[in-house]
């Protein structure tokens, strides 16, 4: 994208990926590629200040509902708005309503004056029962999640393009959050579509062949997110509750920047 590459107010909204699942954890805290793009930014300025108001578990309509207004509230003049892979989990999707509540962060957020970035998602979804109809939602969810970004300027991270983005090795033991290094190449991406001075496109590069995985192997990785993962989901489904219940924003406030 062109125009305004050095930002001051940073604001991040939306769920589990921009709050930082799974780079890092509960006791020492969430990074995640919000993070380690506000420290780009503070690299370029330091005096750039940044929130956070992502809560994990959250649906679009949440994010727009409880995290809209006090990002407005900030004045930021880059605003991230990353949600929707919790509504495509669901049994009802709507992929038009759901870039609709997007949308709506879009406008506000562009007509304040902040320069709006948003995230096309990988296609996820293999090893995953019902993965394949996942991977279909996921691309008509991108798809409106596009057209709604052009319509109002919107700067898109679009990692359905390039086939790195799902690679096993950038994603944690749930296949549903980025790891560290996956969070850092997110991050990165991010950044070069910003414009960043000194980006490039490393980001993009292959990790190479996958290593062999045995039979045994693979089903006791199966096994294991079966129990670690897909049991408590399915779990808080029945409920009716979510991960992030209880949970508040981890940075609610404009604040400096620790670089490294």
């Amino acid at each position: 994208m062109k125009g305004r590459t050095v930002f001051s107010r940073f604001v991040a909204i939306g769920d589990s990926q921009s709050e930082g699942l799974n780079d890092g954890d509960d006791l020492t805290g969430y990074r995640g590629w919000a993070d380690r793009l506000a420290e780009r930014l503070a690299e370029i300025d330091p005096d750039v200040r940044y929130a956070n108001l992502a809560i994990r578990g959250r649906l679009a309509r949440q994010v727009r509902e409880e995290q809209l207004a006090p990002a407005l509230a900030l004045r930021p003049d880059l605003a991230s708005v990353v949600a929707g892979v919790n509504d495509l989990l669901r049994p009802k999707f709507e992929p038009t309503a759901i870039a609709g509540e997007l949308e709506i962060a879009f406008d506000a957020l562009t007509a304040s004056g902040a320069q709006v970035l948003t995230m096309a998602f990988p296609t996820l979804g293999a090893g995953m029962p019902g993965g394949r109809a996942i991977m279909a939602r996921i691309s008509a969810l991108n798809t409106e999640i596009r057209a709604a970004a052009t319509r109002h300027g919107v700067a898109v991270i679009d990692l359905e393009m390039y086939p790195v983005s799902t690679d096993p090795r950038l994603w944690s033991w749930d296949r549903l959050h980025l790891n560290a290094d996956g969070h850092d190449r997110l991050a990165a991406a991010a950044a070069t579509v910003l414009g960043l001075p000194g980006t490039d496109l490393a980001w993009q590069d292959s990790l190479g062949p996958l290593p062999p995985v045995t039979v045994p192997g693979r089903l006791r990785a199966d096994a294991e997110w079966a129990v670690r993962f897909l049991g408590p989901w399915l779990g808080r489904r029945v409920r009716g509750t979510s991960s992030g219940a209880d949970r508040v924003a981890k940075r609610p406030e404009l604040t400096p920047v620790r670089v490294g």
